[in-house]
């Protein structure tokens, strides 16, 4: 097999798998098993150099507005992997989401 051939396929390969795979933290108060549905509060959050770089918060008490907080949700979805891998890791973003009663 030809060497280039082999680079070529082993970068296309490692493309497909980072774009592909998606991460989430979830917290949840009382344990159980995560929330679906419309989140009340959503936004992207920015970090550089591969998310070493960056540090954000949310006042869960300012979004739920005097609500108790459901669930709480830091993920790294498709669309932030893509700006990551086309920005070779520079600009990594992360989506953050709260639920509230």
């Amino acid at each position: 097999m030809n060497i280039r051939v082999a680079f070529k396929n082993s970068c296309a390969l490692l493309a497909v798998a980072y774009l592909a795979g998606c991460a989430s933290a979830t917290i949840r108060p009382d344990g159980d098993t995560r929330l679906g549905g419309k989140p009340t509060y959503q936004e992207t959050k920015s970090y550089f150099f591969w998310g070493l770089s960056g540090e954000h918060e949310i006042d869960v008490v300012e979004v739920c507005r005097g609500k108790s907080v459901a669930q709480m949700q830091s993920q790294y979805t498709f669309v932030d992997g893509l700006l990551t891998f086309i920005t070779l890791g520079i600009y990594a973003p992360k989506t953050a989401r709260v639920w509230c009663d």
